[in-house]
């Protein structure tokens, strides 16, 4: 009988076990429901300090706090990050913006089997970039779409064309990095976008990243080839960079980024339009969302960060002037 009941009562270990091994939602964290790990891209990119601010002022006035897990854009070091948050047991929230959507895919599922209330920011986790919808069970999706934000860029790029009188009007998109598959799904819906438009012509796919550097060195290589192009388009910090190697040229720039000096940019009229996101606004948000859920309170799944902003993002100078919209980081 002795032995019977070890059985049972080993039986009821593992069903209990089974229990708590699901990816909706787990079965409580031990760590504080108010303590939120920010795993952000890098502490030296204003994009995700920006972010953080927000997450810190929310918990802050839920009693909480928040630290920011530094992962200078690498993706093997944020997935080490998570792994060890979650074995420290000290977190209930995680908002993280992922490097790798992919890569980080089993320590998000860990995660949530650990009770930890997820946030997704900003990237997709998971092999899709077409959808705002959480590809983990369980997680809380508030992203930018890169697919969606490729076709802003897209319309922005058409109505950049058709301000001028140029006809065909020759575009070049400075692509983000080429080894990074969430930029490749941007890129092909930018280009797809330009090319089903009438009297545009996409004369160049250069890498111009994301430093001032970077876009510079693209636009000396781009104006080389063709020193003819109407409209360029590509991340802000690039285009920061570009501008100055194209000085006293009719170029109208739309811009990939939401800095206070792109939007100053676009009010200017020194570029046409950027799809814009309120960064500091979408860090208290995701903050918010991973505070409830950790409470016990029912949260809405799924938000696009675009949402969040006037016209879905999608602003030009008259938008900009007419919404009061400055920007929320400075780049």
């Amino acid at each position: 009988m002795r032995r019977l009941g070890m059985v049972i009562a080993a039986c009821l270990v593992l069903a209990l076990a089974a229990c708590t091994d699901s990816d909706d939602g787990g079965s409580g964290s031990s760590g504080d429901a108010r303590s939120i790990a920010f795993f952000g891209f890098a502490k030296a990119n204003s994009f995700s300090q920006a972010t953080f601010e927000g997450v810190r002022e929310r918990a802050a006035k839920e009693g909480g706090k928040a630290e920011f897990f530094d992962s200078g854009f690498d993706a093997q070091t944020q997935l080490r990050q998570l792994q060890d948050a979650i074995t420290s047991k000290r977190f209930g929230v995680f908002v993280l913006q992922a490097n790798d959507g992919a890569a980080v895919v089993p320590a998000v599922r860990q995660a949530v089997r650990s009770g930890i209330a997820v946030v997704v920011q900003f990237t997709p986790v998971g092999t899709r970039h077409d959808t705002a919808e959480p590809q983990v069970p369980g997680v809380i999706s508030l992203v930018d779409v890169p697919v969606q934000n490729g076709r802003q860029l897209g319309v922005l790029g058409i109505g950049a064309c058709q301000a001028g009188k140029a006809k065909p009007c020759k575009v070049a998109y400075l692509e983000g990095l080429k080894t990074l598959p969430l930029d490749n799904a941007r890129t092909k819906a930018v280009v797809d976008s330009l090319k089903g438009a009438k009297d545009v012509e996409v004369v160049a796919q250069v890498e111009g990243g994301y430093t001032r550097d970077s876009g510079r060195k693209a636009m000396q290589d781009l104006l080389q080839a063709h020193p003819d192009v109407d409209v360029v388009i590509g991340s802000s910090q690039a285009l920061f960079g570009a501008e100055g190697v194209a000085k006293g040229k009719d170029i109208r720039y739309v811009g990939n980024g939401a800095s206070r000096q792109a939007v100053t940019a676009v009010r200017e009229g020194r570029w046409f339009g950027i799809p814009y996101l309120p960064v500091r606004t979408a860090g208290e948000k995701a903050a918010e969302l991973g505070l409830a859920k950790a409470r016990g309170d029912k949260v809405p799944v799924t938000t696009e960060i675009s949402s969040l902003a006037p016209n879905g993002g999608t602003l030009t100078k008259d938008l900009i002037v007419s919404s009061g919209v400055t920007g929320e980081y400075d780049e």
